[in-house]
């Protein structure tokens, strides 16, 4: 390829042929095909009958009407004999030609439009009250047009938990986007149906949630490179005492990245973030019915279960009909809307939450109903005079 370039360069420079050839030390016909040629020289081997080729046909005609057969089906219907590694190699080759054409179009987000939702897994198991440790859930939310980013770690992937999150999230952006694009996360809904809570939460904020389609990355392509952005930028170097730390030092970050300039936009998310805000629509003026929400008859062990933990209420209550009510970070029961249980909401699985108190007022109420009850006084003897005068026999001797 240099002799091709420098013969090409000397002749352009004046130097006749025939000293080209001599001074690069190559015959004329040499020096003539470079200068036909208008390609550099390559090598190409030339096709050759291989084992394969007697079935190629067949095989094209399979990957004509199923793209995604597998080989070793394949195989199986040409009647394959021979490697089975060589004839996935084959296949692998012809695959991509018969496969339908899926176009990516460019997309553009106007200012207030939409905000794309996602969960990301950081690769790092996070401790817990119990001492043991877990991967747990990060709900990302990230406004479309300003590209600003809001994160925050969550106990589990059930709708209550993703709508509190999510609501959460709204309010740090100050304002509601017309849109909140999902994908099919089975909190949200699956199959073009919304989980339950989830149209009343949209409803509420008058926004609409969109699920999309399969084979739809691009239209969460935002969401998606921030949550690898947060796992080569975030992570590494970095160590958790509890879901509580990380979400203080993720918060710390965020305000960082959001202050750096986005390449696609060539901007800052935090310089765009008020116009985006601007064509947003406002939080709802009523109060969010969000979280878990149940109504139970207290039994005589004492404890309501939330997720899969157990939390003591006051055995006062036993026997009643009582409301436990959770958010992220408290689990509260009320009796005729007093409380008889608060306490911090756990995250490790299988935990059991007693309140110092309860146990007390259960010990207490446990003796009194052990102590023997006191003996009431029943004297039912009756003078046998009174049967006589009732009788009308009173005074016969």
């Amino acid at each position: 390829m240099e002799d091709w370039a420098l013969i090409r360069r000397l002749v352009a420079d004046g130097v006749p042929r025939r000293q080209v050839a001599r001074q690069l030390g190559i015959g004329r016909s040499t020096v003539d095909r470079a200068l036909a040629s208008d390609r550099p020289p390559k090598y190409e081997r030339p096709a050759q009958e291989t084992s394969f080729s007697p079935f190629e046909a067949r095989v094209r005609a399979l990957l004509a009407e199923h793209p995604d057969m597998p080989a070793t089906v394949i195989a199986e219907r040409v009647e394959w004999v021979g490697s089975i590694t060589w004839f996935r190699e084959n296949v692998r080759r012809l695959r991509p030609e018969h496969r339908p054409v899926d176009p990516a179009d460019r997309l553009a987000w106007a200012a207030g439009d939409a905000a794309q939702c996602d969960l990301w897994f950081p690769p790092r198991k996070i401790p817990l009250e119990d001492g043991s440790q877990a991967l747990l859930p990060v709900l990302v939310i990230v406004a479309s047009h300003s590209r600003f980013l809001t994160a925050r770690m969550i106990p589990t992937r059930k709708t209550e938990d993703l709508l509190l999150g999510s609501w959460e999230l709204i309010q740090q952006l100050g304002r509601v986007p017309r849109r909140l694009i999902w994908d099919n996360e089975p909190g949200i809904g699956q199959k073009g149906r919304l989980a339950q809570g989830v149209a009343a939460f949209a409803g509420t904020l008058a926004t609409k949630v969109v699920q999309l389609r399969p084979y739809d990355p691009e239209s969460k392509g935002i969401v998606e490179r921030r949550n690898g952005w947060m796992e080569t930028s975030f992570m590494p170097g970095r160590t958790f005492a509890s879901p509580a730390d990380f979400n203080t030092q993720l918060a710390d970050w965020l305000e960082r990245a959001n202050s750096r300039v986005v390449r696609t936009i060539k901007a800052r998310p935090i310089d765009l973030i008020e116009h985006d805000r601007s064509r947003m629509l406002p939080l709802p003026p009523v109060p969010l019915q969000l979280g878990w929400r149940e109504r139970v008859r207290l039994g005589r062990d004492y404890y309501v279960r939330l997720d899969t933990s157990d939390y003591s209420v006051d055995p006062q209550a036993i026997g009643r009909m009582v409301d436990v009510a959770a958010d992220l970070d408290r689990v509260r029961v009320r009796l005729d809307g007093r409380i008889v249980a608060d306490h911090p909401r756990i995250w490790a699985r299988g935990a059991v939450v007693t309140a110092p108190t309860h146990r007390e007022t259960a010990n207490l109420l446990r003796q009194q109903f052990q102590q023997p009850r006191p003996a009431i006084a029943d004297d039912l003897t009756r003078d046998l005079a009174d049967y006589d005068r009732a009788f009308g026999i009173e005074g016969v001797a």
